[in-house]
């Protein structure tokens, strides 16, 4: 018997598995907004989407449809998860998922850690944080420009 990689190809240790009300539609939408990539689709008996998966970057993120006897429950009304996605202009990829239909909570800016950084919900209730980084402040730097901020 061959020895198979513990981590498949293209996966981080960490992946994450989102639940959504309509994962086809989900799917289209992370095309438009992210540039996403889809890479399999897998129908439950009832045709509803049981594990889809699209690579944005090279991130994979997994999917499945909203079914609550399985105890996969989409956001309702907010979700505290975020998903931080970093991209080579943060307000370019902003204004992109605006257009696929996201909502912009709040618009890019210069952040005192060293990126500039807005938030997105998208319209099947997962918050996106989307980041560029811009620069390597050092702690005492970012220390003092958090005081300006909050103060």
């Amino acid at each position: 018997m061959s020895k198979v990689n513990p981590i498949p190809e293209g996966f981080h240790s960490i992946t994450p598995h989102i639940i959504v009300k309509g994962v086809a539609n989900a799917i289209e939408f992370y095309k438009k907004a992210f540039g996403a990539k889809e890479r399999c689709r897998m129908s439950a008996p009832d045709g509803s989407i049981m594990h889809a998966e699209i690579q944005v970057g090279s991130s994979i993120i997994m999917m499945a449809e909203e079914n609550e006897q399985w105890g996969c429950l989409a956001p309702k009304g907010g979700s505290p998860v975020v998903l931080h996605l970093y991209a080579p202009d943060c307000d370019a990829a902003m204004k992109q998922a605006a257009a696929a239909g996201a909502t912009i909570v709040m618009p890019a800016a210069d952040m005192f850690w060293g990126d500039r950084y807005g938030k997105i919900t998208d319209p099947f209730g997962h918050s996106w944080s989307i980041a560029t980084h811009i620069s390597d402040p050092t702690p005492e730097q970012m220390k003092q420009a958090m005081a300006q901020m909050c103060g």
